[in-house]
């Protein structure tokens, strides 16, 4: 079920290859590796595309030639981008401020003439270490007839910060079955990888420096008092007077008609006159009744690091200006530490346990919001943490919690009372609605124009990683809130044993929270729930590849390139599992093009990066003391895949680490079982919730339910699969029951 291609064989690739024109040269021509000068046509990566860069830690810069290797405009590369065509400048302008090439790079490797793709293996087309030592082959193998190039990707997540080569030998053959001519029998290619990981994690040392230190963080951005005190950093929960903190006995059960206990009223709208600016709902809560002692609403300050203008429509290409643009963290040299413009109050939830049952200090965890979602979702991911005597807080992702003007209202003893909740929307776009975090302050966007259309940002391959590394900043700060003292009106003051501060995160809140594990040594213990990565990977392949199809539709040029994929466009781009791929559609190199670089360029705020910093190749501060840490990924999740969770199991190294829970064995196997933490109407939710509650409280990974949990995952080849069909067919997600949903055979060795 899981694969996408089955019908398509080696043999079948070959014979593909005769239709499209492959047999068409000169038998007595021999086909060679292209040696040009220009991106396309020579192998890729090399270091030949760098310049020398003192301010960088690899000690080299991206330098890509406009004029001479972009923009390429129908084959042809142009002297320069123009309105039409603008996206493909930007993006290349972005790639140029990097130290280094992807961590996973996509290798190219151009030919003379057409090659036979079956011939190609870990033998002849592979990746060793700067001494030779083989270290990677390539998978997802890809041939473009247009171009006769070679495409494939690491099958290894590459070290950063580290040179390789890339070895390309007379072992391939031509379509008649003659040696490719490789140099002199080999190709030998050096490239250097980037820093990925270095901007968090500077920023993380800057936030522990000594508080008289002038680089400290907190100084920089601000904070009152902060070269003396961390008083600061500490949760507010008062606003006008009034203590936001509810005796959770007293608070009414939320009910949607009338509005009762817990209610949200959301900004929707940036003009707070307009009709329907706000909208109102109920906040589900499934904590259990007296299974907590209070909920707290309250706020906090945390150093920003995106942009932010007045206007929240500023965005200037490099090189104009200032360069800025609103919802980006703008890229600074990597021996250097990104400065913030200044500090944001955002909002906080806190669920307590019962004081009386549980004596303070408690160990304290902090929950990850996933994406479009907030900090309300503490309730319905919270069940058994207050009665395990274990206190929860959440705060809302960069851009999520729609607009600044939202409230929240708690009805306790029949008394409302409403505050401010803090939303993090802002209209990025122009269109004068504040959404649940699509478009509105995650990080750069399109704008919208007065006729009603779009245009693209200036930043085009930013995408989600400036908004994921603002919140990892946000969730550091929450965590140094709650070790400066978790001062609570009513309960006490120093609630928090500063010893036990833990993480558990859903989706993109699990996306962040493998991010901030392989960040901070503050959180010692984490669960990651149904995280995966890279974002663009997740996007293609899952539900969200609607939003994707909308960006490729507003780039300069437009992507979308038509065939049978859903959405309105089809890569040609098979899973690790499957056979090569010949492109049929065109268009399709130019789709894969973009997402190898925007994955390249994403790997700074992007979870597989964090991955092998967990345990792998732990960071110093915690290498002689590891971490403890458990992901939950589920079999066919269509929100963010399987396969870009193995990505991240991959990158990191922890098949062992990893529960999977078997939704094709239960009895809702027909719906996608992303938010199984979470949606009561899943099967798997009391499981996970069970599991959740005994690994924060005791450190121990339980099996709740062995008939639809597997722990560790009985076989790693179901992170190879999707599940269900591969969106390029033009086929809708669909699940079957186990048996007939299948396992995915376990990985060849060849890659």
């Amino acid at each position: 079920m899981g694969r996408s291609h089955h019908s398509i064989t080696l043999a079948g690739v070959a014979a593909l290859y005769v239709l499209l024109g492959g047999s068409s040269g000169s038998a007595a021509t021999t086909v060679s590796v292209v040696r040009g000068s220009s991106f396309g046509s020579r192998i890729f990566p090399d270091d030949a595309f760098t310049v020398a860069a003192k301010a960088q830690l690899t000690g080299r810069r991206i330098n890509f030639r406009q004029g001479v290797d972009y923009p390429k405009v129908g084959g042809v590369v142009q002297p320069s981008c123009t309105d039409a065509d603008f996206s493909i400048c930007d993006a290349f302008a972005e790639l140029n401020t990097l130290d280094g090439f992807d961590l996973q790079p996509r290798v190219l490797v151009p030919f003379t003439g057409p090659i036979d793709l079956a011939s190609v293996n870990t033998s002849n087309f592979f990746i060793s270490a700067d001494k030779g030592t083989f270290v990677s082959g390539l998978r997802q193998l890809v041939f473009d007839p247009a171009t006769n190039t070679l495409s494939g990707i690491s099958d290894v997540f590459l070290g950063e910060v580290t040179p390789y080569r890339i070895h390309v030998t007379r072992g391939i053959l031509d379509n008649t079955g003659r040696p490719v001519r490789a140099c002199s029998g080999a190709c030998v290619v050096r490239f250097t990888t980037r820093t990925a990981s270095g901007v968090l994690a500077r920023i993380r040392q800057a936030m522990d420096l000594p508080l008289p230190n002038a680089a400290n963080a907190y100084v920089l951005a601000g904070f009152p008092g902060a070269s003396t005190s961390t008083a600061g950093r500490k949760i507010a929960f008062t606003q006008n007077g009034v203590d936001d903190v509810f005796l959770a006995a007293s608070v009414e059960p939320s009910l949607a008609n009338p509005l009762n206990g817990i209610a949200r009223t959301d900004q929707v709208k940036v003009d707070t006159t307009a009709a329907g600016a706000f909208q109102s709902g109920a906040v589900p809560n499934l904590i259990p009744p007296g299974a907590a002692g209070y909920y707290a609403f309250g706020s906090f300050l945390s150093p920003r690091y995106q942009f932010a203008s007045a206007s929240g429509r500023q965005d200037n290409p490099y090189g104009v200006g200032d360069g800025f643009t609103d919802g980006e963290i703008p890229p600074v040299p990597t021996t250097r530490t990104p400065v913030p413009f200044g500090a944001d109050r955002i909002g906080v939830i806190v669920v307590t346990p019962d004081p009386v049952s549980f004596p303070p200090p408690w160990p304290a965890a902090i929950y990850g919001p996933g994406f479009t979602r907030s900090d309300y979702d503490l309730f319905v991911t919270a069940d058994y943490n207050a009665a395990l005597g274990i206190v929860t807080l959440a705060t809302n992702p960069a851009g999520h919690g729609f607009g600044p003007f939202s409230t929240t209202t708690v009805t306790a003893d029949g008394v409302p009372t409403t505050f401010l909740s803090y939303g993090r929307g802002r209209d990025l776009d122009g269109d004068g609605i504040i959404g649940d975090g699509l478009n509105d302050g995650v990080g750069p966007t399109g704008h919208v124009q007065p006729d009603g259309s779009e245009l693209p940002s200036r930043k085009p391959i930013d995408g989600l990683a400036s908004g994921l590394i603002q919140t990892v900043v946000d969730n550091m700060a929450l965590g140094r809130a709650v070790v400066a003292g978790l001062d609570i009106p009513g309960i006490g003051t120093n609630l928090v044993d500063a010893s036990r501060v833990m993480y558990y995160g859903l989706s993109f809140g699990g996306i962040y929270g493998t991010m901030l594990m392989g960040t901070d040594p503050l959180f010692h213990q984490g669960l990651l729930n149904v995280p995966s990565g890279p974002i663009v990977d997740i996007a293609r392949l899952s539900s969200f590849r609607g939003d994707l199809a909308d960006k490729l539709a507003m780039s300069r040029p437009n992507l979308l390139n038509g065939g049978p994929g859903l959405d309105g466009f089809t890569e040609d781009l098979p899973l690790r599992v499957d056979p090569p791929t010949v492109i049929t559609h065109p268009g399709a190199a130019d789709l894969q093009e973009l997402f190898a670089n925007s994955n390249w360029y994403e790997r700074k705020g992007s979870p597989e990066t964090f991955a092998p910093r967990i345990r792998l190749r732990p960071d110093p501060a915690w290498a002689s003391s590891p971490k403890n840490f458990v992901y939950q990924i589920a079999y066919g999740d269509g929100t963010v895949t399987d396969v870009a969770g193995g990505a991240i199991v991959r990158a990191g190294a922890f098949f062992d680490r990893v529960v999977f829970y078997r939704n094709d064995k239960t009895p809702t196997y027909a719906s996608d079982p992303h938010g199984w933490l979470a949606d009561p109407t899943l099967a798997g939710r009391t499981d996970g919730e069970q599991q959740l509650g005994l690994f924060l409280s005791t450190g121990q990974v339980v099996n709740t339910n062995p008939a639809w949990l597997e722990f560790p995952i009985a076989n790693p080849g179901n992170l190879e699969c999707l599940h269900y069909a591969d969106p390029q067919t033009g086929q809708d997600q669909v699940r079957q029951p186990f048996p007939a949903s299948g396992d995915c055979p376990p990985l060849s060795a060849d890659g």
